[in-house]
């Protein structure tokens, strides 16, 4: 049987696919990159804009064309009448992983297994898949849900309250992807600094993580709320096997704006933040995500974030477009238009196309530590993909190199010291 795994939204949706595509492999199905030659379909869906709700089900539609039964999971998971779609609500996402050893046992139709399955699965987790790895890095999620309720955001709503892998079954899970090869672990959740098993906190479990695992392994932390960012995840995040790669939800810089959204945090504490960062690492890689068009966000408001934007000099900009989201508190609020909305969507990705190469044009020359992914590919510490003058370094290996040029948008050509 070939399978197709379609993931929309964050890099936990992402992890969680690949989490699903090797469990399909290890149990020697062919997980294929064509939907049109699979028989069955998977879609990791995602809820964060109106948009993604749209692309998920036009593809969905598009899959039913095709495969002999679509599955349907993630943060959006609608129910269709369709004869050949079956949809694992985010309770259920956990399952998906025994499923491949399931159906290899099974001599019924797909649509007769599938249905046995889910009648026949008790494993209704919240989903922490075992560690495993994908072009070349490790992935270990050791939170879900959220505590926080932004106003605009469904993420409480559809992924529920946080949830925490105990900090030694993340070393299990650590030292097993270690004893495979892995040389680079990233670290993810759906609120990952919302993590505080036992009151430990993220920077806690980091250092637990460090003192368990030799000085081969290097840790990177997927997006970091700056709310739950203390003095413990500080201390941790000085040991040089963090990487210099901080991505922070910002989302707008104006106090209003912020207070409309219930963000609980203020402007001076993210700045506090960064600048703390940049005097324990290097010139980070320091990323925000910001959504253009929130409620309350006037052209005063705009440029508010825009002057943090500049004050701040961030390496990348991740660009939401402000989407109403039923069941929000923010739902029936007052918001800019769409053509104002887009605007500035455009304005703030022109800026993160600069900031992107002024970032770049500060690392020309510098050494930095690449993780090879592929032929004459990899990337670096703080984040940035990189070609290489070789194409033999064998894939997940480390090694020390020297930018040496780069274009506007991506570096570029290095040399192997």
């Amino acid at each position: 049987m070939k399978v197709f795994v379609y993931t929309l939204g964050c890099r936990l949706n992402q992890c969680e696919s690949e989490a699903i595509c090797s469990a399909f492999t290890e149990s020697s199905f062919e997980v294929v990159s064509n939907y049109q030659v699979a028989d069955l379909v998977i879609v990791n869906t995602c809820t964060v804009t109106t948009k993604a709700e749209q692309k998920a089900r036009r593809m969905i539609r598009l899959f039913l064309k095709k495969a002999e039964l679509v599955i349907v999971t993630g943060c959006y998971s609608p129910s269709f009448e369709e004869e050949k779609l079956t949809c694992f609500s985010l309770k259920e996402k956990a399952s998906l992983l025994k499923l491949p050893e399931y159906l290899r046992n099974k001599n019924c139709s797909l649509k007769e297994a599938i249905k046995d399955f889910k009648r026949d699965s008790n494993d209704l987790f919240a989903f922490n898949p075992t560690a495993f790895s994908y072009h070349s890095r490790g992935y270990l999620k050791v939170q879900d849900g959220c505590d926080n309720a932004c106003g605009f955001c469904k993420t409480s709503i559809v992924r529920g309250e946080s949830r925490f892998l105990s900090v030694d079954e993340a070393i299990r899970r650590a030292k097993q992807l270690e004893r495979s090869g892995i040389r680079e672990i990233m670290l993810t959740g759906v609120n990952l600094t919302n993590y505080d098993y036992s009151g430990i906190g993220l920077g806690g479990l980091l250092q637990a993580l460090l003192d368990n695992t030799s000085d081969a392994i290097r840790f990177r932390l997927s997006s970091c709320e700056s709310d739950h960012v203390d003095d413990r995840f500080l201390r941790a995040v000085q040991d040089k096997r963090v990487l210099p790669h901080f991505h922070i939800p910002l989302q707008s810089a104006d106090l209003n704006v912020l207070k409309i959204c219930n963000r609980n945090f203020s402007v001076e504490h993210i700045k506090n933040i960064i600048d703390e960062l940049r005097r324990i690492k290097e010139d980070p890689f320091i990323a925000f995500d910001v959504i253009a068009g929130l409620p309350g966000e006037g052209e005063k408001e705009f440029l508010t974030t825009l002057e943090f934007i500049k004050d701040t000099d961030p390496a990348s900009l991740h660009v939401f477009p402000y989407s109403p989201r039923e069941g929000t508190m923010l739902y029936s609020y007052p918001h800019p238009s769409e053509s104002i909305r887009d605007e500035r969507a455009r304005i703030l990705r022109d800026i993160s196309n600069k900031q992107m190469e002024r970032y770049i044009q500060r690392n020309l020359g510098r050494e930095v530590e690449v993780l090879i992914e592929g032929p004459g590919e990899g990337t670096s510490s703080n984040y940035l993909k990189l070609a290489l003058d070789s194409t033999d370094i064998k894939k997940g290996s480390l090694v020390r190199a020297r930018i040496i040029s780069g274009n506007p948008l991506m570096a570029t050509v290095l040399e192997i010291i």
